[in-house]
C-alpha cells in the first residue's frame, strides 16, 4: 500500500491574528493519515513567528512573507513556490476547514486519477447566519465554469496536485486589476487542462463580511472582469455565461456612478440574454431605485454574491 500523499496548504494573511490562528488549528487537526505543513503567508504586514509553535508531529507550521507582487494572488504563489507537499490546498485567513476535508478529497483525487483538482462544497457565515452552498455535481468542466461561476468551489476548498501547478497549468495569475476574481480565472484554467472532482458536501466555513465598497473598489471589480472577458474567448461560445459577466460589470458600473457605462453593460448582456437578473439590478442601481449596498446585503444573507 502506497503511503498517503503529503499536503501543504498555503494560507495568505494580512491583519487577522485571531481568526488566522483558529484557520490553521483546523488544518491541523484534519485526520489525514499524511504529513501536513501550513504554509502561512504574511502580505503587507509583520510575520508572526509564533505561529511555527502550533507546529506538531506530521504538523508543520512555516511562516514566510509574501515576495510576489503584494495581494492575494501573489501571496498564494509565495506559498505555492515555497510548498513541499504532493498536494497543494489553500485556505483563506477568515476561514475554517471542517472534520474531514482533506480526508475526503484526497480520497476523491486518489481515486479519480485523471484528475488535477478538487473541490467540495461551503458553509457560508454572513451577518450570524449559516448557509450551506453545495454543488451537486461531482466533475466540473470547463463548459460549467464559463456558463456559472459556481460560489460554492470557493479557494478554500482547492486541492490540487503539486505537479499540475508547477508543471501543467500554471500559478495564480498576478496580472489581474486587485486580484479579483482571480480564484475564478484559476478555475477555469485549470479546467482548460482536466475536469475538476467535485464532493458535495459542504468541508469548509467561509466567513463573508460586511464591506464597504466605494467608488475605487467598484472601478477595480469592472476592470478585472473585463480582463476575464477578453482573457477567455470561449465565453463567445456561452451567452448566458458571457451575460453574467457583463451583468456584473453593468452592476460595477452602476454602483460607482457610471450611469453611461452601466447602460451600455446592460444592453450587450440583456442582447446575451434576456433573462439576466444582473441587468436588470444594474438599471435599478443606476436609476437610484435601490443602492448598490443594499443589494448586496440581501444575496449575502443567503450566501450568494454579484
Amino acid at each position: 500500500m502506497s503511503a498517503a500523499p503529503t499536503v501543504s496548504v498555503v494560507v495568505p494573511t494580512r491583519d487577522r491574528p485571531e481568526l488566522l490562528r483558529a484557520a490553521v488549528r483546523a488544518i491541523l487537526d484534519q485526520d489525514h493519515p499524511g504529513a501536513v505543513e501550513v504554509v502561512v503567508v504574511h502580505d503587507q504586514s509583520e510575520p508572526d513567528h509564533s505561529l511555527a509553535e502550533l507546529s506538531r508531529p506530521d504538523r508543520r507550521v512555516r511562516v514566510i512573507r509574501n515576495e510576489r507582487t503584494p495581494g492575494l494572488a501573489g501571496a498564494r504563489n509565495s506559498g505555492t513556490l515555497a510548498a513541499e507537499g504532493d498536494l497543494i490546498a489553500f485556505c483563506d485567513d477568515d476561514d475554517e476547514w471542517l472534520p474531514g476535508k482533506l480526508a475526503a478529497q484526497v480520497a476523491a483525487l486518489a481515486a479519480a486519477p485523471d484528475a488535477e483538482f478538487a473541490s467540495c462544497g461551503i458553509r457560508v457565515s454572513y451577518d450570524g447566519r449559516t448557509v450551506d452552498r453545495v454543488l451537486g455535481a461531482t466533475r466540473v468542466t470547463l463548459a460549467d465554469l464559463l456558463r456559472d461561476r459556481m460560489t460554492e468551489l470557493h479557494p478554500s476548498t482547492f486541492l490540487i496536485r503539486a505537479a499540475a501547478v508547477r508543471d501543467g497549468f500554471g500559478l495564480v495569475d498576478e496580472e489581474i486589476p486587485g486580484s479579483y476574481a482571480e480564484d475564478y480565472e484559476f478555475l477555469l484554467r485549470a479546467a482548460r487542462s482536466a475536469p475538476l472532482v467535485n464532493l458535495p458536501t459542504p468541508y469548509v466555513l467561509v466567513r463573508w463580511h460586511k464591506r464597504s465598497y466605494f467608488a475605487q473598489r467598484w472601478d477595480t471589480i469592472s476592470a478585472a472582469l473585463q480582463w476575464l472577458l477578453s482573457r477567455y474567448p470561449e465565453f463567445a461560445g456561452q451567452p448566458a455565461g458571457e451575460a453574467r459577466v457583463a451583468g456584473q460589470i453593468a452592476f460595477a458600473r452602476a454602483a460607482c456612478g457610471d450611469r453611461r457605462g452601466a447602460l451600455r453593460w446592460a444592453r450587450r448582456t440583456l442582447r446575451r440574454n434576456p433573462r439576466e437578473p444582473r441587468a436588470y439590478l444594474a438599471l435599478a442601481v443606476a436609476g437610484r431605485v435601490v443602492r448598490a449596498d443594499a443589494v448586496l446585503r440581501t444575496l449575502h444573507r443567503r450566501g450568494r454574491g454579484i
